[in-house]
């Protein structure tokens, strides 16, 4: 008689699934509104665009926690008392109503529910799409850390007026700032490639995950070495061209590459070239592993 009760007024799960997501949605949406559009209109605060590339990484871990969806539901309900923990921090967070710890709620209370409802096997399961959402959450880490970009501003600006003296530009270069036919450019904290490189770091582990070279240390840290290179170098030729307008008086291009679609499109295309450089590790490391075979799993 007990079990029959049970069963007549037990919550089927997926009727429990729909109500947890459509709590998420009200409690979160507007806010992931606000970031998608400052991210695409640009009207966001300069910490927080260091995240835009959120805009990529928040469908694509959706994407995963769906694909993930019959190996979820195949975990058996274990609850762990840790995520009831970060349930209650994530919830107290959001309830401050301050600005920082309302956005880090989102990964907390994320990782609280998957604890809290699986375990923590479902939390490894979940883990790779929790890390893109907490990597895309807005947070002030930009802001803590623009004053030790001095030294990559210094070399940025050094080898771009480099470059522009080789072509025959009168350039000066004091500390960060650039001097061309008397206009100065400043290679400023927010110009010294950091939201490349932050983007570049996150596209980069995706493209790991999406290769299935994640497991792979070696390969893992060559390519992403290898993007950090390709980052600054990218950086600097941007800088460069920066300078270049900005010192020949182009003011149309200097602001087209410097804060408007240009600049988005010189940063897809330098994405793009980690498909071939990822391509390529993978092609080199596996050539390799052939005569070393326990090399493959370092």
């Amino acid at each position: 008689m007990i079990t029959q009760h049970q069963a007549r007024y037990s919550i089927p799960p997926q009727l429990f699934n729909f109500a947890i997501l459509g709590i998420l949605v009200l409690l979160y949406a507007p806010l992931i509104h606000f970031w998608y559009d400052g991210w695409i209109n640009k009207n966001i605060s300069v910490e927080h665009e260091y995240f835009s590339h959120g805009i990529i990484g928040f469908p694509f871990a959706a994407y995963l926690v769906w694909m993930n969806r019959k190996q979820w539901l195949r975990l058996p309900n274990k609850p762990h008392m840790l995520g009831a923990i970060l349930l209650a921090i994530g919830g107290v967070c959001y309830l401050s109503g301050v600005g920082e710890w309302v956005n880090l709620s989102l990964p907390v209370i994320l990782t609280g529910l998957c604890l809290w409802l699986k375990g923590v096997e479902g939390f490894k399961l979940q883990s790779f799409p929790l890390l893109l959402v907490l990597l895309a959450t807005p947070n002030s880490v930009p802001y803590l850390i623009a004053p030790l970009t001095l030294p990559l501003q210094s070399f940025i600006a050094g080898t771009a007026g480099f470059i522009l003296n080789q072509f025959g530009m009168p350039v000066n270069v004091v500390g960060i700032n650039i001097y061309v036919n008397d206009r100065i450019v400043e290679v400023a904290p927010y110009c010294a490639g950091l939201k490349m490189l932050f983007t570049t770091l996150y596209v980069g582990l995706i493209l790991l995950y999406w290769t299935d070279t994640l497991s792979s240390r070696r390969k893992s840290i060559w390519f992403l070495s290898t993007a950090v290179i390709i980052s600054v170098i990218a950086n600097i030729i941007r800088n460069t061209f920066l300078s270049f307008f900005h010192g020949s008086g182009q003011d149309g291009a200097f602001h087209w590459l410097h804060d408007s679609w240009g600049g988005d499109l010189y940063s897809a295309c330098m994405l793009l070239v980690l498909i071939p450089v990822i391509n390529w590790i993978n092609s080199y490391f596996s050539e390799n592993s052939e005569i070393n075979p326990e090399a493959e799993n370092q």
